[in-house]
């Protein structure tokens, strides 16, 4: 233990001197099981769809532009749900509503694929994806909270899980739908499976209301009763959110549409979820490494612009030759996509408390994922219409101006408490 580092006791024992007693020594290795395991299922609910959306599009009937609408739910609900995270962890604690949310992914991922409709395979799906959502915002104010001192390595730790959840998603879905008889709803209900697993830490750690250790000095419980920050007059919250929402524009489009963007080039469907999964891999060590570099740097703009370069890079390739160079392609999406942890790490490193981070975690995941929305149905509206990629393509090429603009001023050196006329 380091001197700075508070005692830590036993739950059931009190300290000696009367004052209630720490988080037991475990408690920190379990958040750290849980976060890892939450991270895991926070996207194989969207990847896994991707290499299947054709025969999903089939057995349910559903037009290009539905199927669009149906790329589209993921930012919806991450949208609507997330504003409620915050109230959520103020009245139940972090611990509680993470463990509802890995509850409610296994119990969407296992019903969507057997409802028998397009309405009951959306309203499932919401099921998961409003279970993704509060776990999406309470993420990193778990780790303000818990790691305060580690905010890079813990949030490269749970990005780099996310990238692999989600590749791993992508690449095995197509192989375990062969392997289980070749319907599809059992390549997509499969995934529930590792949803049940990421529940058990939380089971434990739902006895703890306030996620937090609670260090001598610091606030306990994920809100401090402190008045309330004006994010909408901060435009370091606007220029993450806008950073965050366009960067997950990409992120779906990407997860919703690029198997099929392979698939129309001539590949097979197993190699366009490979390909899928070559993209989200590349988060794997990238999302490790991305956070720790964003915090040794007073500026993360650089960052930006490298990300935003290989994603224009890519997509002209796309266009250019998509079969013949589409490993290339690949690697440098995966690269682009790495602007998730980014954005991440910046919300951790733009607020001075963990009651300025909840709230701007919510405001900035929440309103970028409404500005994301619009993305995935006028990629499949523009394809429908065009009857080709071109369109779409030049569409997602365009929107990385914004991103990159966006993700320079957010990643200037400033936090939202020194910013003017914010507190009420």
């Amino acid at each position: 233990m380091r001197p700075d580092e508070p005692p830590v006791l036993s739950p059931a024992a009190p300290a000696r001197d009367g004052t209630p007693a720490g988080p037991s020594p475990w408690i920190p290795r379990l958040v750290t099981v849980g976060l890892v395991l939450a991270a895991l299922n926070l996207r194989p609910a969207i990847t896994s769809l991707g290499p299947l959306l054709e025969e999903v599009r089939d057995g349910l009937h559903m037009s290009g532009s539905i199927a669009g609408v149906l790329t589209s739910v993921p930012p919806l609900c991450f949208a609507l749900f997330g504003f409620t995270a915050p109230r959520l962890a103020r009245r139940f604690g972090p611990g509680a509503v993470v463990c509802a949310g890995m509850a409610a992914i296994a119990a969407g991922l296992l019903l969507r694929p057997y409802a028998g409709s397009t309405a009951g395979f959306l309203a499932a799906s919401a099921l998961a994806l409003m279970g993704i959502a509060v776990s999406n915002v309470l993420m990193p104010v778990i780790v303000k909270r818990w790691f305060p001192d580690r905010v890079g390595s813990m949030t490269g730790l749970y990005s780099m899980a996310l990238a692999l959840g989600t590749a791993v998603a992508a690449a095995l879905t197509v192989p375990m739908t062969r392997a289980l008889g070749g319907g599809w709803q059992t390549g997509l209900a499969v995934w529930a499976v590792p949803a049940v697993a990421a529940v058990l830490p939380w089971l434990v750690l739902v006895r703890d209301r306030n996620g937090s250790p609670a260090p001598a000095g610091q606030e306990r419980g994920p809100v401090a009763q402190e008045p309330p920050l004006r994010l909408a007059r901060s435009r370091t919250s606007w220029a993450l959110a806008c950073f965050f929402g366009l960067q997950a524009t990409a992120a779906y489009i990407t997860m919703g549409w690029m198997p099929q963007i392979f698939r129309d080039a001539g590949l097979s469907a197993g190699t366009a979820g490979i390909l899928l999964a070559v993209i989200m891999a590349m988060g794997v060590p990238l999302a490790f490494v991305i956070p720790r570099v964003a915090t040794r740097l007073r500026t993360q703009g650089p960052i930006v612009l490298v990300l935003g370069g290989c994603g224009l890079l890519g997509y002209a390739g796309l266009y250019l030759a998509p079969v013949g160079g589409a490993w290339v392609w690949a690697l440098l999406l995966g690269v682009s996509n790495c602007a998730f942890p980014l954005a991440l790490t910046m919300i951790g490193m733009r607020s001075r408390t963990g009651a300025g981070v909840v709230r701007l975690s919510a405001f900035a995941q929440s309103t970028g994922y409404l500005i994301s929305i619009p993305g995935p149905m006028l990629v499949g509206a523009l394809y429908e219409y065009s009857g080709g990629w071109g369109l779409p393509l030049a569409l997602m090429a365009a929107l990385l101006v914004p991103q990159t603009i966006a993700g320079v001023l957010a990643g200037r050196d400033r936090t939202i408490e020194d910013e003017a006329g914010m507190r009420d």
